[in-house]
């Protein structure tokens, strides 16, 4: 090899090496379970969120950011493809197994070939994890994340597993790891008639708490990878019942909150003498484990390159379990909970910080949804997708650059009887009942006048019903599953 064309390998090697360290590294952070309203930058004034707070005040607040499901497991499907649900493969919550360790089956399993974020990711020369919860198949189904480009994943595969969070075990890579926690029925008194001096609340206590073991295999995975781009999808299971927190955690409420024993006997999961406490002390540790990932990336020098985004899966529970959101106003006033299209159920929290990026202390009303994240990142590292998605990239908000707008953005779901939602500029339609009435009547909302969607004004506007039904029909494709074919039936 002669020396001008040595030379020139190696200018190019550098080049592609440089190149490489200015891809920006990013780091999908996804609650389970929390409201609109559970941040104190979003309102919340009785639960503290410090490290949340600061990063909306260090990058950007998005105030119509939307799941695409009310619900874990489609909602998580539907970020991983980058589809709405009248296209989506999974579109509820398909349970196989059972509670038990011996019974874990997890939920129905994303098929093989299906195109994801971390396949995206991982064609642009990015290392990729899952650590949380996952919810799309089990380890030996063709669901395994690492069959749908992770090269690394810890944490609950079945979601039924992460209603304890002081699990026997977690998965690793298709094996699975031992905790220091004896086995938990935590439904054990559920419709069971038990007195409170009978239950013992101890008993669902454990040494390993599951979001603590993410979390140091998350930091674990940002140190090994910090000189190489990286993509770290983290779904962590808080705040989802069962009401389990570190015990210095509750403390930090004790005495705070007026509250009632709850025994588990209505409503399931595991009881606990401090339903308020525990709670907060859920949300504020999830909060705590933002400032670990942000204080752990500025130690490595990485911050300035990392794009971090906050979500949450769906809206904050129904009061079941020991949750009591009306207290905690939890989806900010908003109508409906998980399960529901209405606003409560699907407005979602949504910050970003990108320190060298996104001018800090934004907040835009830019209607977006969470099958948008995967045109984000095709945009973000230049990979065109190989598949049909629904998404529109809201990099540019990000960045403060003018941004296409959705048409419209829309909603189905199977579940809690059959609904359906459009969204269109600022209005927003939704049917509901649908399974027992397949010609349901239309409410319509103006969110802009009306956010809290108590003023049905579908009457006085049959041009736009009329157009949200052609959306409706235009937007559902069959399903696969029976029970989710509830739009348009053939049977």
């Amino acid at each position: 090899m002669n020396k001008r064309l040595f030379a020139t390998l190696n200018l190019l090697l550098l080049s592609i090496s440089l190149w490489a360290q200015k891809k920006p590294n990013v780091i999908y952070i996804y609650a389970d379970d929390l409201g609109y309203g559970e941040l104190g930058v979003y309102g919340q004034q009785k639960i503290r969120t410090p490290f949340l707070d600061a990063m909306a005040k260090e990058g950007i607040r998005f105030t119509n950011h939307y799941t695409s499901a009310p619900v874990c497991a489609p909602a998580r499907c539907m970020l991983m493809t980058g589809q709405h649900a009248g296209h989506s493969y999974i579109r509820g919550n398909y349970e196989l197994g059972g509670f038990r360790d011996d019974k874990e089956g997890g939920q129905m399993p994303l098929p093989q070939n299906t195109y994801t974020i971390a396949k995206l990711m991982k064609t642009a020369g990015y290392q990729t994890a899952l650590v949380g919860k996952w919810g799309l198949g089990m380890n030996n189904t063709t669901g395994d994340p690492n069959l749908h480009g992770f090269d690394y994943y810890y944490g609950f595969l079945d979601q039924k597993q992460a209603h304890n969070l002081y699990p026997t075990h977690l998965w690793e890579n298709g094996k699975w790891d031992t905790l220091r926690n004896t086995y938990q029925l935590v439904h054990e008194y559920q419709n069971k008639k038990v007195s409170i001096d009978s239950i013992d609340f101890e008993k669902f206590k454990g040494k390993d708490y599951a979001a603590t073991k993410m979390m140091e295999k998350a930091l674990g995975f940002i140190q090994k990878n910090q000189k190489k781009p990286f993509f770290l999808y983290l779904p962590l299971p808080l705040p989802h019942l069962s009401l389990q927190a570190p015990e210095e955690e509750i403390l930090a409420y004790q005495g705070q909150f007026p509250e009632t024993i709850y025994t588990s006997t209505k409503g399931g999961y595991v009881p606990t003498k401090y339903p308020r406490a525990t709670y907060a002390a859920m949300i504020t540790y999830l909060d705590k484990q933002v400032g670990r990932i942000i204080e752990t990336l500025k130690k490595y020098q990485i911050d300035e390159n990392t794009l971090i985004m906050f979500s949450s899966d769906n809206g904050a529970t129904f009061d079941v379990g020991g949750v009591d959101t009306q207290f905690f106003n939890s989806v900010a006033g908003l109508r409906g909970r998980k399960q529901d299209l209405y606003e409560g159920g699907i407005r979602e929290p949504m910050l970003a910080r990108w320190p060298s990026k996104i001018k800090p202390g934004q907040t835009t009303d830019h209607p977006s949804a969470q099958f948008d994240v995967m045109a984000t990142l095709a945009e973000l590292t230049g990979v065109k997708i190989p598949v049909k998605t629904d998404g529109i990239s809201f990099l540019p908000t990000l960045l403060g650059k003018s941004q296409a707008k959705h048409p419209f953005l829309y909603f189905e779901f199977p579940e809690k009887s059959g609904q359906v939602a459009v969204r269109i500029g600022h209005f927003k339609g939704i049917k509901t009942n649908m399974k027992k009435n397949i010609k349901a009547p239309w409410e319509l909302f103006d969110l802009s006048k009306d956010p809290y969607e108590q003023n049905d004004i579908a009457q006085a506007n049959p041009e736009l019903i009329k157009k949200m039904d052609e959306i409706a029909k235009k937007q559902h494709r069959p399903s696969h599953v029976k029970e989710w074919e509830f739009v348009d039936p053939k049977f």
